[in-house]
């Protein structure tokens, strides 16, 4: 570890949960204002002007992206554009005195003009910089690092933690104020890295503070291409990117919101097209678009090691599950029906069971947590039940989340406690809220029967919560609300419905610690960030409890 020195679309839940220096490296590179860039922005061509980034760091590699923009009309999605060669270069200075690694590739319009380069031959728990030449076109620099070796008995780790950030309801300041920490390992995102709506469709029109493009709702692969785009000219993003290795997961809104294997809510065959064609182009955009590594099956579960200390086990929650069930008719606890598929759920248990690891980190892009509602006043009901997807008389479960897939979930967690796996800690995005639960065996029992594991929920970068659907100034609804979720969910240890901001996770052998950061306004590009709340599980625990002060 390096030195410490979204009018809301019926039931389109983008915050499915309850109540509901500077930069080491900063892109210097011009910034369209949005990826249809204007002729100006274009006539620079051939540009980096998407920006660079690194990701899913091993002990020995790192996989590199950038995007070059080899003529004007070589425009995100347009198909079109020159063969283009781009190199790569990895230093051991951000001078580039000290090259440890060279290489070339060709961009092509085959690929968006997006690169790729998987790096090998690195040493392990290492910082190094990069960047790309197209011709007499250098990129901005980036700064990168390797994982620990595999056997090594690292003192920490650190992660910053993420999700949820549409381009329309806000600005990416939480990214910013990450890529300005020089002691983070890697950024983990657990989802809706990009919406698929169109533009003021989430939130409305008057609520947003910039538009999508294309303006439509994206369902080609020109269309999630240039969404990808689009996204990547924001300098917040570009900055997070250039500072620090990302490693990712999807959720629904790379796709559609609510996906499942078969479609998704917000998807209608008879005037979308075909649902399959509509998602295959998605991921195939997303692994263009991403510093992520596919795996054999095209998807993005996968398993990243940080020395002896902890294993990283990221989870695909949408290209497997069954569709989500109606609430209220005992679908939830039919065991033929799943959201993991059975090989992802082997392949976590075989996986947890085997892990020599301290810690046993799992990405997981929604709750895993069990959710009930007790008594609430009418006129917060309604605005949760829609943020959960629930139906507007209140129900207990919110079935786009493992409450709609009890089976699976009682699965893995009697795998962890006959099994004796300690150290578990689920790490969450999806619901716009921040939360700190233990994970019981049995939640109508709890405490009296054991907590398996514990989770750590991270708030949205800006997607809207509680307060920005019923537009109120925040704490005006949520005492109430939060009081009534902890009142029937006693393995809830905390929650905050208010806030958009992000988490840095730091574990040691002793403890793995989540601190909570928020943002002082989400529609403001100079928001402040402040420390919120702390909580950690101790190492034999599972267990969460507070913490009076973040990691320094």
């Amino acid at each position: 570890m390096t030195s410490r020195t979204p009018s809301t679309p019926s039931r389109r839940t983008v915050v499915k949960a309850a109540a509901a220096t500077a930069v080491v490296a900063a892109p210097a590179i011009a910034v369209a204002a949005s990826a249809s860039a204007s002729a100006a922005t274009a006539a620079l061509a051939p540009a980096f002007l998407h920006g660079l980034a690194s990701g899913d760091p091993l002990p020995d590699g790192v996989l590199l992206w950038t995007r070059i923009t080899p003529t004007p009309e070589s425009l995100p999605g347009s198909g079109k554009g020159p063969d283009t060669a781009v190199g790569w270069e990895v230093a051991e200075d951000s001078a580039f005195t000290k090259v440890v690694a060279r290489g070339a590739t060709t961009s092509t319009a085959e690929t968006d003009h997006t690169v790729k380069a998987d790096v090998r031959g690195l040493r392990p728990a290492t910082v190094y910089w990069f960047r790309f030449t197209a011709g007499t076109t250098v990129s901005a620099v980036g700064r990168t690092r390797t994982a620990p070796a595999t056997d090594a008995a690292t003192s920490g780790v650190r992660f910053g933690v993420v999700s949820c950030a549409n381009w329309e309801a806000g600005y990416f300041s939480a990214y910013r104020h990450l890529a300005a920490r020089a002691d983070l390992d890697a950024i983990l995102h657990l989802g809706d890295y990009i919406y698929e709506y169109a533009a003021g469709g989430y939130p409305e029109e008057q609520y947003g503070v910039r538009q999508h493009s294309p303006r439509h709702e994206i369902l080609t692969l020109a269309d999630y291409r240039l969404r990808h785009a689009t996204y990547k000219t924001d300098p917040d993003l570009q900055a997070l990117h250039a500072a620090h290795p990302v490693v990712a997961i999807w959720d629904d809104h790379e796709i559609a919101n609510d996906a499942w294997s078969g479609g998704a809510e917000n998807h209608t065959p008879g005037t979308e097209g075909d649902y399959a064609a509509r998602a295959a182009a998605a991921r195939r955009a997303y692994f263009e678009w991403m510093p992520v590594r596919a795996s054999t099956e095209g998807t993005v579960y996968r398993r990243l090691r940080f020395g002896k200390l902890a294993d990283l086990h990221l989870l695909d929650l949408r290209s497997f599950r069954s569709q989500q069930s109606s609430i209220g008719n005992g679908g939830v606890d039919d065991p033929d029906r799943t959201i993991t598929g059975r090989a992802q759920l082997d392949w976590l248990k075989a996986g947890l069971a085997g892990s020599d690891a301290a810690w046993k980190l799992v990405g997981t892009s929604v709750m895993i947590s069990p959710v009930a509602f007790g008594a609430l006043p009418a006129h917060l009901l309604e605005p949760i039940a829609e943020l959960l997807g629930l139906p507007k008389g209140g129900l207990a479960i919110n079935v786009d989340q493992w409450d709609g897939y009890t089976d699976d979930r009682r699965e893995l967690l009697a795998h962890l406690t006959q099994r004796g796996i300690k150290n578990t800690v689920f790490l969450t995005g999806d619901i716009h809220m921040a939360w700190a639960n233990d994970v019981p065996v049995k939640a109508a029992t709890y405490p009296l029967s054991p907590s398996a594991a514990t989770e750590f929920v991270v708030t949205s970068v800006t997607s809207d919560n509680l307060d920005d659907i019923l537009h109120v100034a925040p704490g005006t609804v949520s005492v109430v609300a939060q009081a009534a979720v902890r009142a029937a969910n006693r393995h809830v240890k905390w929650l905050d419905m208010d806030s958009h901001g992000y988490g840095v996770l730091d574990v040691t052998a002793e403890r793995s610690q989540m601190d909570y950061y928020v943002l002082s306004d989400k529609k403001k590009r100079e928001a402040t960030a402040t420390w919120a709340r702390s909580y950690r599980t101790l190492n034999g625990t599972q267990k969460v409890e507070r913490v009076n002060q973040p990691v320094r």
